[in-house]
Formats: structure tokens, sequence, C-alpha cells
């Protein structure tokens, strides 16, 4: 069964609680969306503040994928740029899909209605993102389209002595 999108949400308790429950089970399982396990809701809700901040400033959309429980099983936030010379693209953060979900697709779907979403958003021409390296992240979303534009070599501290390379990746709308 396929995840259901919605994009720009309204934003109430559950939402945030099942997006910071998703964040942490998918940073549980090794994930790479900025933390290193084990972390709980509670380590990962600071961060997620600033995305709401974000959204409601209007520079941030919010995408949610649903399960056919209804369960938040998916999420990615697409952020505009602020510099004048950059606003013809968008950042796409906190690309997850939780870790029961995983094999089925559902990352796939997840950046085709990532796409879909940002095609939507006037003057948008490209998504940009970073992965962490040594994940095979940056496979997937070479699969979905993306391209490596650029790689910072052990940008990421994941550990002491574990450095990965922060991978930029760019996916062109046109």
């Amino acid at each position: 069964m396929a995840l259901t999108f919605e994009v720009d949400p309204k934003f109430d308790r559950s939402l945030r609680d099942g997006i910071a429950a998703l964040w942490a089970d998918v940073s549980n399982a090794g994930g790479a969306v900025g933390f290193v396990p084990p972390v709980t809701a509670d380590d990962v809700r600071p961060e997620l503040v600033k995305h709401l901040v974000a959204i409601a400033e209007g520079r941030t959309r919010l995408l949610v994928g649903y399960d056919e429980d209804g369960t938040i099983a998916a999420t990615a936030f697409l952020t505009r740029n602020t510099h004048r010379l950059m606003a013809h693209w968008l950042w796409a953060y906190t690309v997850m899909v939780h870790p029961r979900h995983q094999g089925r697709g559902y990352g796939r779907d997840l950046m085709a209605a990532a796409a879909d979403a940002a095609r939507a958003t006037e003057g948008i021409e490209a998504i940009r993102l970073t992965c962490r390296g040594g994940t095979g992240a940056d496979r997937f979303y070479t699969a979905c389209g993306y391209k490596e534009v650029g790689r910072v070599p052990g940008a990421i501290r994941v550990a002491e002595g574990d450095d990965r390379d922060d991978i930029i990746m760019l996916l062109p709308l046109g």
C-alpha cells in the first residue's frame, strides 16, 4: 500500500509529536538526519522547533507521508533560499522514511512528491540537498534523478575518528 502525501498540513500537537517520534526512530535506526543514536523524541524536538519557526515565517513547506493507519511515515522540509541570487532553488531537509516502511519504494515516492511540491512553488527550478557520505544516501538520491554537484571531505563528524563527507546533490526540475 502506498503512502498518502500532504503538503503544508495543519500543524497541531499530534503532527508535532508524530514527526518527533519519526525523527527519533529514523535516527536510532542509523538514519543520517542530524543525530547519532541513541536519541529520544525530546532530543530532536529543539531541531523540530527550528523547522516550525521557518514554516511559521513562510520560508519552509512541510511534506508529510501517512501510512495506511494514518501514522506519519515520512517527511521532507522544503526551504526557500533567503539570498536574492539563489531564490530559484530550494533546500530539502530532514528527508525521512520510517524504518518499518523502508525497502518498499516509499523513499522514491517521497522524493517524487517533494519534486511535485517544489514544481508547484512559484519560481523554483531545482531542489538541492546534502547527505552524509558512507551511508549510501547519495546512491539513493542519484537513483531519484539527483546529481552530485559538490563534496566537502570530512565535514561531518559522526564520532571521534569517524568523519564523513558532506555530499551536495541537485535535482533540476525543468
